[in-house]
């Protein structure tokens, strides 16, 4: 598991397959209006990604996160 975060759009993205190959993604699932989650063409989950992050996760952890 890998897990970047972006500061300049403000987005996460939790690889729970790292790397993701060109065309993995298959399916994204929207959650809600942050949380996205992506699976392969066997519905198996690949990735998390979270919008406006700064809103939704702790400052600690951005730091932590940050490319």
């Amino acid at each position: 598991m890998k897990t970047e975060y972006d500061k300049d759009v403000d987005a996460a993205y939790i690889y729970v397959n790292y790397p993701l190959n060109t065309g993995a993604v298959k399916k994204t699932i929207k959650v809600d209006e942050h949380i996205f989650l992506d699976f392969d063409e066997n519905n198996k989950l690949l990735g998390i990604e979270i919008l406006d992050a700064s809103k939704v996760l702790r400052k600690e952890k951005l730091a932590e996160l940050e490319v």
